[in-house]
């Protein structure tokens, strides 16, 4: 029997993210598409009881789990030096993995897959916190020397890489998909009217900080061009960067106009994405937009930034929006709202692209991947 052992740590995080559902839906179809004589195990720093119990309902199929005796920041300080190893065959979704030299060709069964999801570390380290930036330079620099695989979610990101790091040919391009748990439930209606959804609405991702573009879409909100639709913000609503709310002041806007929503269940989170009039992704650096596919399962217009690795997944589904001016990146982002908004054509248009986008990726492809992947290691 082969086991893949997975770090499903992230999977833990008590903020929803990208990266804590990548890690979750990656295990699952790890666990579903395992060949004859594999099976998968996780991997988790120390936690309670409940938290162990809560992986292992949110992940049936795994056939153990490996709980080390280190809390989560005594684990990623000694991975990042290097003090403690695991053996077998390791799959990281993240950086966070026990890095350690060993023979590559000639150690039947040991190796180390790690993951990179952006390269915000780099090419915005100002949104990063000091200490995440430190730490996620260690482990790139360790995954250099002793990683036997690198998985990246876009080319675009392997591109980057290839700018500050040389992996050579040990770098992989797997992305993700959209959760089988999105969908329109039951109660949507009952869900919309707690949540106060208007008619027409936009959606967009929290987070003021500089990267996201979010504070650009506020400015757009202001412009003639993007009408008086509200603009429904998931996510966090005060990261240190100020409030939306605020943001929406400085602007001239109405209170009414700018409304975090915070962190959504999935099924909050559907009905917010499926009703949506358009849903805003004004980035200026992403690894891969994961929260554009979703949107584009459920046929909503989506208007994006051409930051390389969105242009990449949302192929021509999407409306972009150039970043080459920033003068006028707010006007031409007022611009494509107005389009979406008088143009039912085109946003009939859009819906359909974006529907059949995101049916090209899907997570049992992307568990095959990684399962031929370490096969070829």
């Amino acid at each position: 029997m082969t086991t893949l052992r997975v770090i499903v740590e992230e999977a833990l995080s008590p903020v929803p993210s990208g990266v804590s559902r990548y890690t979750e839906e990656l295990t699952r179809a790890l666990i579903a598409t395992a060949p004859p004589r594999c099976d998968v195990e996780g991997i988790v720093a120390a936690s309670t009881e409940g938290q162990y119990a809560d992986i292992l309902d949110r992940l049936p199929g795994l056939t153990g789990l490996h709980k080390s005796k280190l809390g989560r920041r005594q684990l990623l300080s000694a991975w990042q030096h290097g003090f403690t190893r695991l053996p077998g065959m390791i799959h990281a979704p993240t950086l966070l993995a026990p890095l350690a030299k060993h023979d590559r060709l000639n150690t039947r069964g040991q190796q180390t897959v790690v993951t990179i999801h952006d390269l915000t570390a780099w090419l915005s380290p100002e949104s990063v916190d000091y200490r995440g930036v430190g730490w996620h330079n260690s482990m790139v620099k360790r995954a250099e020397r002793y990683a036997d695989a690198l998985v990246v979610p876009s080319h675009t990101v392997a591109q980057q890489l290839g700018e500050f790091f040389d992996f050579g040919d040990r770098v992989r391009v797997i992305g993700g998909a959209v959760s089988p748990s999105l969908r329109v439930p039951a109660d949507a209606d009952e869900r919309a009217a707690r949540l106060d959804l208007p008619g027409e609405y936009l959606v967009a991702l929290g987070g003021l900080e500089q990267r996201r573009g979010l504070d650009q879409l506020i400015a757009a909100l202001a412009l003639p061009d993007s009408g008086d639709i509200p603009l429904f913000v998931i996510g966090p609503d005060d990261n240190g960067s100020g409030s939306l709310r605020e943001a929406a002041a400085a602007a001239g806007l109405r209170p009414d106009r700018v409304v975090p929503l915070g962190f959504l269940r999935d099924a909050d989170l559907s009905v917010v994405l499926d009703r949506a009039t358009a849903f805003v992704l004004p980035s200026l650096l992403e690894g891969f937009g994961l929260q554009l596919l979703e949107a584009f399962h459920f046929g909503t217009p989506v208007i994006h930034s051409d930051t390389p690795a969105l242009v990449e997944v949302a192929g021509d589904a999407g409306l972009v929006v150039a970043l080459d001016e920033p003068d006028s990146f707010a006007e031409r982002i007022a611009a494509a709202i107005g389009s979406v908004l008088t143009d039912s054509e085109l946003a009939a248009s859009l819906a359909t692209a974006g529907r059949d986008r995101a049916a090209l990726y899907r997570w049992d492809n992307s568990a095959e991947k990684v399962w031929q992947l370490h096969a070829d290691l």
